[in-house]
């Protein structure tokens, strides 16, 4: 089974998308881009737990988090 994923990309009339994989069309469209990772931990939490990507303002990736309960590939030693 393939990791649930949610991706936070700038929308090119302004603003924030939460976007899944291959999906055309938005999950969420918000102000901020912390309003919608806000979004896209829910939208992840809710379905079992995923990866959360976020891209930056020019679409490039900046950052890569599991959300609970999902299953971190990398977890943090300690």
């Amino acid at each position: 089974m393939a990791p649930n994923r949610r991706h936070v990309v700038p929308n090119s009339n302004g603003g924030w998308d939460v976007k899944a994989p291959g999906a055309k069309r938005a999950s969420v469209h918000a102000e901020t881009q912390a309003q919608a990772q806000d979004a896209a931990r829910r939208i992840l939490h809710n379905a079992g737990g995923g990866e959360m990507v976020t891209h930056n303002v020019k679409g490039q990736i900046r950052a890569a988090d599991t959300v609970a309960p999902g299953n971190d590939p990398f977890p943090p030693k300690g």
